[in-house]
């Protein structure tokens, strides 16, 4: 019976068969300081429709995205998605399909999934895309994996206006396998010497453009940098509506290019799922994590699509996978293709150009707020605002008059010393009066 809890007795034969005393020492490598000291503030049993109520009330408490004036940003974007994309991807044929290992029954699959590849390689200036992967974050980790196949070399070089998410996951997958990071300190201005960290030992540099601090980068140098020693350039980003106007991280000379697909076609969804963009030079294909989809023609001549690489750990020569990636994110890349297909490459400029008119007009407004400093030279659709209080306070108070006004640093970097600075973002979603209530809010709290 599924829903039975296990008696005494039951535990006692698993922790005898595993060979361990008791259940705490099943997780011993958890770090003390990281455990529960006692049971979570709930109750211990109710009925379904008490359960209904009690996480009813407890969700209330939120302020939702959509309730309120939001400019919340630092690598999660409210867009508007067009009720087509829900509507596109709920038809049975897209919910309940799952890998298509068997082409003659996938090619819808097959077929929306090389769409997007094909979508994802023109926004990102490459020459080839894989199938997705699990978000920007993880993929990034993998690219780094990657660039270490390829160069036969072991050190990272991060720059400090990496996404501190991003530099996480890097380090926790780096760890694992005792490989080297370099991470700068976090670089509010973009003026960081990224090119003294470049020698011979160094396998990849990552950089993310627009930064986490809003900052627009120019990656040519890097770039020429990189290749003098042999090394990659890893180009990140996080919005990915931002490239419908910035230069493409290929034309840049970017050797792998990884970001967050979530703005196109994803709404926020509490954080989660997203879906991560990855494309590369065609010359390193075979060290590309995930999965490909290919172009090809049946028995009788017609168009077909089929599983052209798939470099999963479950298969075969598990030694010589190149990543563990273990699916894509079918779904949400599903959506991405349907709402990029919507835009078509006018609407993606013209959705591009209207979140850096909004946010342009929100900097010059927060600009002429007493105690207030906007620190970017350049940037998209994000920028950094430094404030005469701690942000993290600002931001708490601001929620109590009904706007949600963007990411506290300190939340991203606690003990940095930035704690007075704050990430706003503004999107097509914003309007005059959202911006209006905005500057009146903090104008109070300041």
């Amino acid at each position: 019976m599924r829903y039975l809890p296990l008696s005494d007795t039951d535990r006692g034969e698993m922790l005898a068969r595993i060979g361990v005393k008791s259940v705490d020492d099943l997780f011993a490598d958890i770090p003390k300081d990281k455990l529960l000291k006692n049971l979570i503030d709930l109750p211990r049993r109710k009925g379904e429709m008490e359960v209904e109520r009690i996480l009813s009330r407890m969700a209330s408490r939120n302020v939702s995205a959509s309730s309120v004036p939001f400019f919340v940003g630092a690598g999660a974007y409210k867009h508007h998605v067009p009720a087509t994309v829900d509507h596109l991807i709920q038809r049975s044929e897209f919910l309940t399909s799952y890998t298509p290992y068997q082409p003659e029954i996938a090619q819808g699959t097959l077929q929306y999934l090389f769409e997007f590849q094909t979508q994802v390689a023109a926004l990102t200036g490459m020459e080839v895309a894989n199938a997705s992967m699990y978000d920007g974050s993880t993929g990034t980790g993998e690219a780094v994996l990657m660039a270490h196949r390829v160069t036969k070399r072991r050190k990272a070089v991060l720059s400090g206006g990496l996404h501190p998410h991003y530099v996480d996951v890097v380090k926790t997958l780096s760890d694992m396998a005792s490989d080297d990071v370099v991470t700068l300190a976090p670089d509010v201005s973009a003026t960081e010497d990224l090119l003294a960290q470049i020698d011979d030992s160094v396998s990849c540099v990552v950089v993310q453009t627009p930064d986490v601090f809003g900052n627009v980068r120019d990656l040519k140098p890097i770039a020429e940098k990189t290749r003098q020693h042999g090394a990659l350039l890893i180009a990140v980003f996080t919005e990915a509506v931002s490239l419908g106007l910035v230069q493409s991280p290929g034309s840049q000379g970017a050797d792998i290019v990884v970001g967050e697909g979530q703005s196109i076609g994803n709404a926020l969804n509490f954080g989660g799922p997203y879906v991560g963009l990855f494309a590369a030079k065609s010359k390193y294909i075979r060290q590309m994590p995930g999965r490909l989809c290919g172009e090809t023609v049946d028995a009788d001549g017609n168009r077909g699509f089929v599983l052209t690489l798939s470099t999963r750990e479950q298969h075969i020569r598990r030694d010589k996978a190149t990543s563990n990636i273990c699916t894509n994110s079918g779904l949400c890349t599903l959506a991405f293709t349907i709402h990029m297909t919507l835009l078509g490459e006018a609407g993606l400029t013209r959705l591009a150009r209207i979140n850096h008119a909004n946010a342009v007009k929100l900097a010059d407004r927060l600009a002429g707020v007493k105690d207030v400093e906007v620190l970017n030279k350049t940037f998209f659709n994000e920028f950094t605002v430094k404030l005469a209080k701690p942000a993290a306070d600002v931001v708490e108070q601001l929620a109590e008059k009904g706007v949600l006004g963007g990411v506290p640093v300190s939340r991203l970097l606690p003990g940095a010393g930035l704690d007075n600075l704050l990430l706003v973002a503004s999107t097509e979603v914003n309007t005059d009066d959202d911006r209006a209530a905005f500057v009146a809010a903090l104008k109070e709290v300041l």
